[in-house]
């Protein structure tokens, strides 16, 4: 399979140009209403199930605001047309064309603030990748993961963080397939490859054919799938990793990301929706099971994913819905590798979700 996505559902760099010929149009579609779009590329078409009053909030067990969605949404993504409202291109925010443009020097200065390794010691360093524009859940947990890795494992000014957001459009990079390959670029050069241990968050929409969703309209961004992020991890010699996939269908991720040295978590078997997105809701179910609940209990992440998985499993039965099947692989040697880790980091206390400002 080529390393991006085939021309159906990749839009090249170099055509760009005929975007930038649009640009006037665009915005002034953008500043004069809402319009609607068939997109060549997959588009997320989030799926409900009605929860029980009982059952609509999700308490945390570590302190911060519960999950309170309206309904139990899952993070399904499939093909078919989208209404591009607007309002949600922020009115004081730079043009798309000046945004995608900045992208270079955003991600320069993001990479530029890295804190250096600390010298002697196995560290951790982190990536978090929030796909989806349109629900503040995916910048929630990316901007959660920054916090975590800060301050639970005392590992300030290592994580990145790509998002896209109407909120961060001006002060975080964009979630783009390009961005992704240029932070593993960054890292690379910041981390001691051999020795440190790479963790790298993915939150976003998942489709059936395990592509997931990277989306920023109206800037057109290329859809990642397994073989395109095994092909962008691939490009340095990590020798430890662990890379967390929260979408639906997400369990297809592990074939391609699985091996030595690896630990590879999925929200949902390959063939299974997971559940906590959507506009009304602050977190996802694995989000809050896994990084809130599950880290804060304890610093194993193997540990922590076992106790997600079955409070995943809790609610999902008191809301009648299809369990999502977490799955986890665990290849040879990344298991001692992060015990002697964490004996060598003193964790700091629990870290209270809250939904990013």
């Amino acid at each position: 399979m080529p390393s991006r996505p085939d021309a159906g559902r990749r839009t090249p760099i170099y055509v760009f140009a005929a975007f930038i010929a649009g640009a006037l149009l665009t915005v002034a579609v953008l500043r004069s209403g809402s319009w609607s779009s068939t997109t060549s590329r997959e588009v997320a078409a989030t799926t409900t199930a009605e929860v029980p009053a009982s059952a609509r909030s999700i308490a945390p067990a570590n302190g911060g605001a519960a999950v309170d969605p309206a309904v139990a949404t899952s993070t399904a993504s499939d093909d078919g047309s989208a209404e591009l409202d607007a309002s949600d291109w922020p009115n004081d925010a730079p043009t798309p064309e000046q945004i995608f443009t900045a992208q270079p020097e955003a991600l320069r200065k993001a990479v530029g603030a890295l804190a250096p390794r600390t010298p002697g010691k196995t560290n951790v360093y982190a990536l978090a990748f929030g796909g989806d524009g349109s629900e503040d859940v995916f910048r929630n947990e990316a901007e959660y993961v920054d916090s975590l890795i800060s301050k639970r494992f005392a590992s300030p000014g290592h994580t990145l963080v790509l998002e896209n957001n109407p909120a961060t459009l001006t002060t975080r990079p964009l979630a783009s397939w390009t961005n992704l390959e240029g932070a593993i670029d960054g890292l690379a050069k910041v981390m001691d490859p051999r020795e440190d241990i790479l963790v790298v968050y993915v939150a976003t929409h998942g489709g059936s054919d395990h592509t997931l969703l990277v989306d920023m309209d109206p800037i057109p961004l290329d859809q990642l799938d397994p073989d395109g992020l095994a092909q962008i991890l691939s490009k340095h010699a990590f020798r430890w990793k662990v890379v967390v996939v929260n979408a639906c269908y997400s369990g297809g991720f592990i074939p391609k990301l699985s091996g030595p040295g690896s630990l590879v978590m999925t929200s949902a078997r390959a063939d299974r929706t997971s559940f906590g997105c959507g506009v009304d809701s602050d977190i996802t179910y694995f989000g809050r099971a896994w990084l809130v609940d599950g880290l804060n209990a304890t610093p194993d992440f193997i540990e922590a994913f076992g106790k997600a998985k079955a409070e995943i499993a809790a609610w999902e039965t008191k809301d009648s819905l299809q369990a999502s099947e977490p799955q986890i692989a665990i290849g040879d040697g990344i298991e001692g590798k992060l015990a002697a880790w964490r004996n060598s980091v003193k964790a700091g206390p629990a870290v209270p979700f809250e939904p990013a400002r």
